[in-house]
């Protein structure tokens, strides 16, 4: 939240014969911030590149061409389908390369696939 507060006064100043006319407009500016200290958030595991798994189906995908196409999910991504992260998109949309193609996908449909050594 941004408070402002101005003013303006002119002063007039007579110099030798020549009138100098100044406009001075003060500004204060209060802004409120939150001094209790924010826990850090959990570094996302999710990088290009990332292994991931499908834990939910989403009912519209939308495909990561140049032109996309929106369409209904009619059973192309399911659940328990594995797939590489491509890109990271505005919003916190994902490209992921699955099986059937690249699609863009929100992370609440997937997680990153911990792979054991």
């Amino acid at each position: 939240m941004a408070l402002s507060f101005a003013s303006s006064a002119r002063f007039s100043n007579t110099q030798s014969g020549v009138c100098y006319s100044v406009s001075f407009t003060p500004r204060v500016t209060v802004r409120c911030c939150e001094t209790a200290k924010e826990p850090p958030r959990p570094k996302s595991k999710l990088q290009v590149g990332s292994p991931i798994i499908i834990v939910e189906a989403p009912k519209v995908i939308k495909t990561a061409a140049s032109m996309p196409c929106l369409r209904a999910n009619s059973g192309l991504v399911k659940p328990g389908d594995v797939g590489r992260i491509v890109s990271r998109k505005p919003k916190d949309l994902w490209a992921v390369r699955l099986s059937i193609g690249t699609y863009l996908l929100d992370c609440k449909y997937f997680k990153a696939l911990e792979l054991e050594e």
